[in-house]
């Protein structure tokens, strides 16, 4: 099932399919962080309860993404996408329904757990349905549109929320989910790993969910467990965490091969993932925080304000994509990186001085571009040589891989910022908010820039992925 061209009718929809699902899953995630503070207000929210809002997907997400990469190679990696997409779609309805932040917490968890089962799955489909040479640039095609869903997701959300309510934010997923399932029944071909032995790492799937869940609890709540409790939390998740490595390299069948962490290219790929996504997704946590609390924006105006990264991703992320190809991933994935701290250290001195449209064409949006220059350069060669490094037939276990590792920065930084720069319950004085969010803001550009001294270190053997069984991580380190 790989022989497939991209410039075909059926290569083009195969694309189409996989936007729409993994699209959808991250247009989620952009359009809730425009409708927290609305949320808040509705429901009677705290800062804590905000975080568990988006953090509760997230947790679901990152510790099942592996699981589900290994139910798609095993079972049909159409037929596990198919699920997710409505296991998604039913878990948006019932969050649109939530009463209280309680309710939604729960709601958001189960949501997560259909983006497990359909993230891995929407890269799995392109990397084993379509032929070797299309595979990067359809990728990098994949990566734009898919970026442009969930950075367009502050502007659809704002509009929704202020003409119509926060509900409607998960109202959107169910048509989007349709869509998805009938282009995906027309079009893309069943495929799974050739031969499948043993059984499910069900004890690893535990033990991953519940190192996270011991981080994520002692990292939220840590004002009201007190030092002691939260210590404790989080030595707890570090037992489970070595506890999920050794069952890992014991287990005859884990839901990821310990091997795969040998190549030094994939290794470091997914370290530069983990800092930076974790700066990715708090950096929109803050931004989108800051432009309504501290310098006034409605949720409308919040969402068009990051337009511009929109328009570079649409006309430069596939581009982004075809120079990794040429040049290999080294210099895209640690330029880019670069760039993006720029960005985000520009727009650490956004503050309430900054309202108006002069404010927004000094302070906000010269940041806003250098960071979607960034984001351009390193989205699609960080995804295709994470691919490319697994052997074949690893497809869906290595996308969920990475998935885990962006899935779990990001739940971490959330997790941990507010604390860290001394935001608590009273977020919504704009005071208080705002020394926080430009602490928090340098914080994530440091991690940038770190992830791009890993880059420049890692992927210095790289080759680019694009030639068959040389791009498949054959260098080691």
């Amino acid at each position: 099932m790989s022989g497939i061209e991209l410039a075909s009718r059926q290569g083009r929809m195969i694309v189409v399919a996989t936007v729409l699902g993994s699209g959808m899953a991250m247009l989620d995630s952009s359009v809730v962080n425009v409708a927290l503070a609305r949320i808040g207000e509705d429901l009677g929210a705290g800062l804590a309860d905000l975080q568990w809002v988006t953090n509760g997907y997230l947790l679901a997400l990152a510790s099942l993404v592996l699981l589900g990469g290994s139910l798609g190679d095993r079972f049909g990696r159409r037929r596990i996408f198919s699920l997710g997409v409505v296991w998604f779609a039913v878990a948006s309805a019932v969050c649109g329904l939530a009463q209280t932040p309680e309710q939604l917490i729960v709601a958001r968890l189960l949501q997560g757990v259909g983006g497990a089962l359909l993230t891995p799955g929407s890269l799995a489909l392109l990397e084993s349905s379509l032929r070797v040479t299309d595979r990067a640039k359809a990728i990098g095609a994949w990566t734009g549109a898919t970026g442009i869903a969930s950075i367009a997701g502050p502007f659809l959300g704002g509009w929704l929320v202020q003409y119509a309510s926060w509900r409607w934010v998960f109202g959107i997923n169910i048509p989007l989910a349709v869509a998805t399932l009938w282009v995906t029944r027309v079009a893309v071909p069943e495929s799974r790993r050739d031969r499948v032995e043993g059984r499910f790492d069900v004890g690893g799937a535990v033990l991953a969910t519940a190192t996270l869940a011991a981080a994520t609890v002692a990292l939220i709540q840590s004002a009201s467990l007190g030092a002691a409790m939260t210590v404790a939390l989080l030595g707890l998740a570090v037992v489970l965490g070595v506890a999920f490595v050794l069952v890992e390299r014991r287990t005859e069948h884990p839901m990821v091969e310990p091997s795969l962490f040998a190549d030094r290219v994939f290794s470091g790929a997914n370290l530069m993932t983990l800092l930076t996504y974790a700066a990715l997704g708090a950096m929109s946590f803050f931004v989108t925080l800051q432009l309504q609390i501290t310098v006034g924006y409605e949720p409308l105006l919040a969402g068009v304000a990051s337009m511009p990264i929109t328009v570079l991703m649409m006309a430069l992320a596939a581009k982004g994509g075809e120079l990794g190809t040429r040049i290999g991933p080294r210099i895209p994935m640690t330029v880019g990186p670069l760039l993006c701290a720029i960005g985000v250290a520009w727009l650490s001195f956004v503050d309430a001085s900054d309202a108006g449209l002069a404010g927004y064409l000094t302070a906000v949006l010269p940041g806003l571009l250098v960071f979607g220059l960034g984001l351009c350069l390193l989205v699609a060669p960080l995804t295709a040589t994470v691919l490319a490094a697994a052997p074949e037939g690893f497809a869906g276990v290595a996308s969920g891989v990475n998935n885990a590792v962006a899935r779990t920065g990001t739940l971490l930084a959330i997790a941990a910022l507010p604390a860290a720069v001394g935001l608590g319950s009273d977020y919504r004085d704009a005071a208080v908010f705002s020394p926080g969010y430009q602490r928090a803001m340098l914080i994530c550009a440091g991690l940038l820039v770190l992830g791009a001294v890993v880059s420049w270190w890692a992927l210095r053997a790289a080759p680019a992925p694009s030639s068959g069984a040389v791009s498949r991580g054959t260098r080691r380190g």
